[in-house]
């Protein structure tokens, strides 16, 4: 696999990452309406995804970083590159299934939450490019 397509998969894995909690913490009323479930539990088991997908993305990142990408400097285009194809997924998102009820509209407070996510979450990709890079190689090499 060449490294322009290991570049694109970590980027669509760092949309998905972002794509996931966003969908689910944004159409909790429709969630709880399709499933018949309480609010309360729609909220918690989104607070579960979300954490699962925070630790379990991260290892998963890190491990690609290093594996895929290496220590070039072309991997801080993940920083831009996870941009397009989360609009991509949003907008299939959105097209696939898109709101017939007024009443699974989110409130306001949850779109304040996804713009703060979305203004941190490049600096979270640039933290995980930097450990990518670190040396794994701890050996001392005496002249």
């Amino acid at each position: 696999m060449n490294y322009f397509l290991k570049l694109n998969v970590v980027s669509i894995v760092y949309a998905l990452m972002v794509f996931v909690p966003f969908e689910l913490m944004l159409n909790v009323y429709r969630i709880s309406r399709l499933t018949n479930l309480e609010i309360g539990t729609v909220n918690f088991m989104t607070g579960v995804t979300l954490i699962v997908d925070i630790i379990g993305g991260t290892i998963l990142l890190v491990f690609l970083t290093k594996k895929w990408l290496g220590k070039q400097k072309a991997n801080f285009w993940t920083v831009i590159l996870w941009a397009p194809y989360f609009v991509l997924f949003v907008y299939l998102f959105a097209s696939l299934f898109p709101m017939t009820n007024g009443g699974d509209a989110s409130n306001p407070a949850s779109g304040l939450l996804a713009i703060g996510g979305l203004i941190v979450f490049p600096l979270y990709i640039l933290i995980l490019n930097f450990l990518g890079r670190t040396n794994d190689d701890k050996t001392f090499k005496t002249a």
